[in-house]
């Protein structure tokens, strides 16, 4: 869509240039909710990690606008909250309630996503809703840190809440409490961070407050429409410019923490019709007995996700630029658990699979846009215990990144977070601050960038030492037997790995090997002991175009910045090499010869 499209539908009082100034208006107002957020919460997952989303809503449970926070929670808000309106009823909201509600079957994420919900008046009348959707880090159920990697049902993954008022026209429902924290390991920090959340939504709702003073109620909704009927515009534009046809694609999960053997099939059919886009995940495997699945939000999630990374980013971004995009995902598959069925692993591990999926089939129609697989594991690893300094329990959520796929413009990102989350790096010095480990290593994996005309990005190295008595852990990885496929002649990426070193021995192994777990990377509660050691490697994003069209410059550069050696630029990339001065230089000649042999 061209920059010069107009609002063509504007609120009362409001032209275009007030329409852009009250759009970037909410988006700061939600980036200010996130900081409050940030600022107040307990857990590193919130204040180093970022992993949650503000968003505004209307009394419809439109969304009307949300700030860049977290890509995974992006389509499951708009089915908590309208799920939340249907079930309780607009007339059950008084001033100063607020809903809380993390129940996977109810339009959710996945168990540890808790979202509260605040609804906003004005003169008596409702006007919409403030939410803030986040990974609570404990949750209780059997694992540590809320992550049953080896769960069968639900029931094992945690305290599983129907959207329900905590905060009664504002006084705490304290016999509601009571059983929130009652159920969690570590109640002093979910408190803190509970109300880290909810004092966002109340940042929010003063920041509304000035707006609705200004415009009204009837006013803001009005412009809140035409917002979102604008973005609609502009994203139906953006899908009449792609080619039309039928593109499929598929990709796979390599377990699913029960059935060692297993394998999970996500596929997709891609209709790009007039304007509007239909993805078909029919095909998909059936429902797995372990948590790789995805409840119908996530799965909405990651496919908005790669539409927003492909079209216009310029697109305001509210209800209105999904309504072109239309999902098929079969009740009881992968991609759409039915009940009881565990999901856990589906929003932090699967989310960026399927949107690998769909770069995967819109390679064929528009291969300047998309990129490579990527590394696409978050590389989940759960751990809690007492802390031997404190004798607090404490739980940690740590996420690692890991290398995205190369593009048509450039190389993809060294050990940034999947695409799902879009969460930060939690440096060594507050991890080592707040929790009973030493990183002894923490680099680039090696050679686990994909060769080709524009590199993969490289995965990472963790090793983590037990300085505890006892530390209990579990892990939900992927992409350690499959990689991260290549495109248009690019390579694939490296596998990712999980290994374990007991206190006293010298030998790396796996934690299958070593405990016995059914799975080498989906296991929960194992116990480690002062000594032990862990090493995280995370997967490798794939290449782009092939090795042999890499401009010879940067495999000089990568070969300087030690992403790989001499004798791969010669046999992969075709680049010959000699020494001058002392230092290496890239012999043109013999290089145009060696490409001309090796083609």
């Amino acid at each position: 869509m061209s920059a010069n499209a107009t609002m063509d539908a504007t609120g009362p009082g409001l032209d275009s240039v007030g329409l852009t100034v009250l759009n970037n208006f909410l988006v700061n107002t939600c980036r200010e909710m996130g900081l409050a957020m940030m600022k107040t919460a307990y857990s590193s997952i919130f204040n180093e990690g970022l992993d949650f989303s503000c968003i505004i809503l209307d009394r419809d449970g439109e969304m009307v606008s949300y700030a860049e926070f977290c890509p995974a929670q992006i389509g499951a808000i708009l089915y908590t909250v309208k799920w939340t309106i249907e079930e309780l009823g607009l007339d059950n909201f008084r001033p100063g309630d607020v809903v809380m509600h993390n129940d996977p079957y109810r339009g959710g994420c996945h168990m540890p996503e808790h979202t509260v919900i605040k609804p906003v008046f004005h003169d008596g009348e409702l006007y919409g809703f403030v939410a803030n959707i986040a990974h609570v880090t404990e949750i209780g159920g059997k694992a540590v840190g809320g992550f049953a990697a080896d769960a069968k049902e639900v029931y094992q993954e945690g305290l599983r809440l129907p959207p329900i008022k905590i905060i009664d026209q504002g006084r705490h429902v304290d016999d509601l409490w009571k059983v929130i924290l009652s159920n969690h390991r570590t109640p002093v920090t979910s408190w803190g961070d509970f109300h880290a959340m909810i004092g966002s939504l109340s940042v929010a709702e003063r920041r509304l407050h000035e707006a609705l003073a200004k415009h009204g109620v009837a006013g803001l909704l009005a412009a809140g429409k035409s917002l979102m009927a604008y973005s609609e515009q502009r994203m139906r534009a953006e899908v009449r410019e792609l080619p039309k046809g039928e593109y499929g694609f598929e990709d796979w999960i390599e377990n699913d923490g029960v059935d060692p053997t297993a394998r999970y099939r996500i596929h997709c059919l891609v209709s790009v019709r007039d304007d509007d886009i239909i993805f078909d995940y029919t095909g998909s495997s059936k429902q797995a007995k372990g948590p790789c699945n995805c409840t119908y939000g996530v799965t909405a999630s990651a496919t908005y996700n790669a539409m927003l990374n492909l079209t216009d980013q310029t697109i305001p971004r509210n209800s209105g630029c999904y309504r072109p995009i239309r999902i098929i995902a079969p009740p009881g598959s992968v991609v759409n658990v039915a009940h009881p069925g565990p999901s856990v692993g589906g929003n932090s591990e699967v989310h960026e699979r399927i949107v690998d999926v769909l770069f995967g089939a819109l390679s064929a129609a528009v291969p300047q846009r998309v990129a490579a697989a990527a590394g696409a594991s978050s590389c989940n690893f759960l751990f809690g215990g007492r802390h031997p300094q404190t004798a607090q329990y404490y739980a940690n959520y740590h996420i690692e990144g890991s290398g995205w796929g190369a593009t048509i413009g450039g190389d993809g990102n060294h050990t940034q977070c999947p695409i799902n989350g879009n969460c930060r790096n939690t440096p060594v010095e507050v991890f080592e601050t707040r929790y009973p480990w030493t990183v002894e290593q923490y680099s680039l994996a090696p050679i686990s960038g994909g060769h080709g005309r524009t590199r993969g990005g490289h995965g990472c190295i963790r090793v983590l030492r037990v300085d505890a008595p006892e530390i209990t852990v579990s892990s939900f990885m992927d992409r350690h037997s499959t990689r991260a496929w290549g495109l248009f002649g690019g390579e694939d990426g490296g596998s990712g790995a999980l290994r374990v070193m007991r206190a006293g021995e010298q030998t790396w192994r796996t934690f299958s090997e070593a405990f016995g777990t059914v799975s080498p990377n989906k296991f929960a509660d194992v116990q480690l002991h002062r000594g032990d050691r862990v090493m995280i490697v995370s997967p490798g994003g794939g290449g782009y175009g092939s090795p042999l069209e890499r401009d010879p410059a940067l495999v000089l550069e990568d070969l300087r910045e030690g992403l790989y050696d001499v004798d791969i630029a010669r046999t992969v990339y075709g680049v010959v090499l000699r020494e001058v001065g002392g230092t290496l230089a890239v012999d043109a000649q013999r290089t145009r010869q060696e490409r001309g042999a090796t083609t």
